[in-house]
């Protein structure tokens, strides 16, 4: 047993590649539409202003440096006096002041310099994800900014990919029970006029409320997608098996007529009469549902042409199903 519902494709993760310090783009070094790994060099900034940035913060550092060993040496040199009760305890006091102050300074100078450094390494913008790469959004020569508002890039991670749908609450027990007995339910993506199924995957996640405005509940398909089949934002028709009955006989949904005997069919006996069948259904499959009583494999019914039908009528079969199914073609009623 299958629910149906139309879904739309949402690539797992998307990120906004955007430039994290100012200055000239002069290098983009990926082709759109390419797949890049997490890392990836995708855009170079013109680098020599933070180059000239982290010299100064070196050199500052240094200098510091160097103030602090002179300072730690007049420390040492001011204890051995005070200890010679020849300077006094002022005079320590305040140089060993100055020796915590330059420590300080070296602390911040060290920040600054690697702060130089990050700088540095973001004039070089990498993939944050591993996916393709969309168009690109700045050429070369352009003036980028931290705080642009305009990507350079976007990537989508496309393997894996997810599926969003909704089902009615009234299916959402279903659903529930289904996952209690089953490690894994099976999601199947399948395009517009579901002729061909586009990939199968597994349901990943259930919201954890249902929408007041619309009564129906979010759910999330997880998909491989190794042969890249499904693409973000397309939409899809999904089915998601919750329930698989062994042996069971299928009808075309057309088949089944409502009357006031309740359900019933139309089936085209021996010499091409009509009989007129009550049938009990069960869960509907896609285009099929199955019957759980009034047929059986291999008798034919009518799926067109059943405002013409009565009991006892007889009909000539314009055209014959194929070897193994139960629905046959359109039928024309012909006077008894």
């Amino acid at each position: 047993m299958n629910l149906t519902a139309l879904g739309t494709v949402t690539a797992f993760n998307t990120a906004n590649v955007r430039a994290r310090v100012d200055g000239l783009l002069t290098e983009i070094r990926f082709e759109e539409g390419q797949r890049v790994k997490a890392g990836d060099v995708l855009a170079v900034i013109d680098p020599r202003p933070y180059e000239v940035a982290l010299q100064q913060a070196e050199g500052t550092l240094q200098e510091n440096r160097a103030q602090l060993k002179n300072a730690q040496i007049d420390y040492d040199r001011y204890k051995g006096l005070f200890a010679q009760d020849s300077i006094a305890r002022q005079t320590l006091d305040t140089q060993e002041a100055l020796v915590a102050q330059y420590q300080g300074t070296i602390r911040a100078n060290q920040a600054a310099v690697a702060q130089a450094k990050l700088d540095l390494q973001f004039t070089r913008v990498s993939a944050p994800i591993a996916g393709r790469v969309g168009l690109r959004q700045v050429d070369v020569g352009n003036l980028v900014a931290a705080g642009d508002t305009t990507p350079l890039a976007v990537i989508t991670e496309t393997q894996p990919i997810s599926i969003a749908f909704t089902l009615p609450e009234s299916d959402l027990p279903k659903v529930l029970k289904a996952r209690r007995e089953q490690s894994a339910l099976v999601v199947e993506a399948w395009d517009r006029g579901e002729r061909n199924r586009l990939a199968q995957g597994v349901l990943q996640s259930i919201d954890n409320q249902i929408d007041l405005t619309t009564g129906t509940v979010r759910l999330k398909a997880r998909f491989d997608n190794e042969d890249e089949s499904l693409f973000p934002n397309q939409f899809v028709n999904v089915r998601l098996q919750v329930q698989t009955i062994a042996n069971a006989t299928l009808l075309p949904s057309d088949a089944i007529q409502y009357g006031s005997i309740g359900t019933f069919v139309y089936v085209i006996g021996e010499g091409d009469k009509v009989e007129v069948r009550k049938v009990d259904v069960g869960p509907t499959d896609g285009p099929n549902i199955v019957v759980e009583s009034g047929v059986k494999t291999g008798e034919r019914v009518a799926v067109q042409g059943t405002e013409q039908l009565r009991e006892g009528s007889q009909v000539e079969v314009i055209e014959d199903a194929e070897p193994g199914k139960t629905v046959p073609a359109p039928l024309q009623n012909r006077q008894a």
